[in-house]
């Protein structure tokens, strides 16, 4: 089998991620390793989002509030383990499966009400749930209200995987990317597939050849939520940290924007994205300039938003509109 310029690309990058930390190893200097599996995490929640924006053509700028959801799941877990000795909610698998299964029941809850509406009020009923769990978190005092939560010993994993050693981390992270990838390469290509995205550009159409739009968009909202949820899982435990701003809806901005950088309906322009948005931040963060008294680099934002809006008008589908095979128009 041959593979196509666009195939090989794609393939090298994750060659690059895959020897990554063997690289950081070598150089002496880890600081990268922790800085990629952050992307590959983010990434992971924007191939969710994709799903549901690229494919779907629904808008969530509730996303974020998922990826809450399952950290702070770990960030319980283990503070009822540390402070009141329930040893079993240290145990990574459960903490994983609650995760898992509160992120399902929450996106279920939004996605029933919300996907009964469309256009900006979707956009504004999904904002909406975030902000209330993101207020939530707030105030809850005994989980740290807005100063967050503290994560005194990541998940444990029973011995097959020690998330306490970074290497092993980055690769349940890596390989966690690649089941999403493979993942939604399935769904996109299944008639399940087929459904979103004919109900995308066509909802009269699916409903009069008997297929109901709503069901399958809940159905995608539900997976794309819980697979967001997995994420947060692996945030918090690579952070040692969990707090409501990792619910507020910026964030969710922040995995829209990364979408409209790498590209959206491509299947690795989440990842593309991804990177972009984090690389972008870290370089132009990091800019050795003053002007004024004022540091350039704490305002990386004022550069970074030209630069997106340049992509938006002449890049349309942002970094894979310059990836060879790229869809005409884009």
């Amino acid at each position: 089998m041959t593979l196509s310029s666009r195939q090989l690309i794609n393939t090298a990058l994750l060659a690059f991620l895959a020897l990554l930390p063997f690289f950081t190893d070598w150089v002496g200097d880890s600081f990268y390793t922790g800085l990629v599996a952050r992307i590959l995490i983010l990434a992971i929640a924007a191939l969710s989002l994709n799903l549901l924006i690229g494919y779907g053509g629904m808008v969530s700028f509730g996303h974020a509030a998922f990826v809450g959801v399952g950290a702070y799941v770990v960030g319980i877990g283990t503070f009822h383990a540390f402070e009141d000795g329930v040893d079993w909610m240290m145990n990574g698998y459960i903490q994983l499966a609650f995760a898992l299964l509160v992120s399902a029941v929450v996106a279920l809850t939004i996605g029933a009400i919300s996907l009964r509406t469309r256009g900006v009020y979707f956009i504004m009923i999904t904002m909406a749930f975030s902000q209330m769990l993101y207020f939530s978190a707030v105030g809850v005092e005994t989980y740290g209200a807005d100063d967050g939560l503290s994560i005194y010993s990541r998940s444990d994993m029973l011995g097959l995987i020690d998330l306490n050693d970074e290497k092993s981390l980055y690769y349940l992270i890596f390989v966690s990317l690649l089941l999403v990838l493979f993942l939604m390469h399935r769904l996109i290509g299944s008639a399940f597939g087929n459904v979103i995205r004919g109900s995308k550009s066509n909802e009269a159409r699916m409903r009069a050849i008997g297929f109901s739009p709503y069901k399958y968009r809940l159905t995608a909202f539900v997976i794309a939520g819980t697979i967001a949820g997995y994420a947060g899982f692996l945030m918090a435990n690579l952070n040692d940290f969990v707090s409501p701003d990792m619910m507020h809806w910026t964030r969710s901005g922040d995995l829209i924007i990364m979408i409209l950088l790498g590209g959206m309906a491509s299947l690795f322009g989440p990842l593309y994205g991804a990177l972009a948005f984090l690389m972008l931040e870290e370089l132009l963060s990091s800019i050795p300039l003053t002007i004024g008294g004022l540091h350039v680099g704490e305002y990386w934002q004022l550069i970074f938003g030209p630069l997106l809006i340049l992509v938006v008008l002449y890049a349309r589908n942002g970094v894979d509109s310059f990836l060879p095979g790229a869809r005409k128009g884009s």
